[in-house]
């Protein structure tokens, strides 16, 4: 289930973008009971939504989404127990998928809980089918949009950890060869492009050599 599918394939059409749903979207309902599953299948059926799949049993619950990959997992938990709870925020917290939790009672802590194990929409009280569309459609916008945001972070905080490893490489040359910290970065740049590596990778070399010189 690696990667972000979902965020793809809604731009075809479907979700909160298109008029239309993607009528690709493997979505996957986690109830224990028929009836209420029956009520979520309707309204994804009315919706136009066609590959739903329904998980009755919560037993290696991981183990069944993870064969099925879906594209967005729905769960219907009724009056859940904090067990219970805490078994579908640890499902939400591995699974890289849109997450919308159906409850029908909450407290402030169920919903920090589910904000913090990365639950798209948590939905108390009032199941209804007509309800199932617009939820779904704010289910997958909240997690793309969480995902850019994610993805964003991740190249900053990646560009920041290859500037310190230059920067000390820098600091290392200046040191050894008596260069100035221009002198020092260009020397790393020409040795980059005779072997082809990146800069940050001559830098880390550079790095544990000088680690493993102390």
């Amino acid at each position: 289930m690696a990667g972000n599918r979902t965020g793809r394939d809604t731009r075809k059409g479907a979700g909160p973008l298109g008029n239309s749903p993607d009528q690709t979207l493997k979505i996957v309902i986690v109830d224990e009971s028929e009836i209420r599953a029956a009520i979520l299948k309707e309204g994804l059926r009315e919706a136009g939504y066609v590959e739903v799949i329904h998980i009755s049993e919560m037993t290696n619950l991981l183990d069944r989404i993870y064969k099925i990959d879906p594209d967005v997992v729905l769960i219907d938990l009724e009056n859940p127990s904090r067990d219970v709870l805490e078994q579908m925020f640890q499902v939400s917290r591995i699974v890289r998928r849109p997450i919308a939790m159906f409850v029908d009672q909450s407290d402030t802590a169920s919903i920090q809980a589910s904000v913090d194990a990365g639950v798209s929409a948590y939905i108390v009280g009032g199941l209804q089918k007509d309800r199932i569309k617009p939820i779904l459609d704010l289910c997958i916008s909240r997690f793309n949009a969480f995902s850019n945001l994610q993805q964003q972070l991740d190249v900053a905080q990646s560009a920041l950890t290859e500037r310190k490893v230059i920067d000390r490489a820098k600091g290392i040359l200046m040191t050894e060869k008596n260069l100035g910290e221009e002198e020092a970065y260009a020397l790393m740049r020409r040795a980059a492009m005779n072997k082809n590596m990146k800069i940050v990778e001559i830098a880390q070399s550079i790095v544990t050599a000088a680690e493993m010189l102390k």
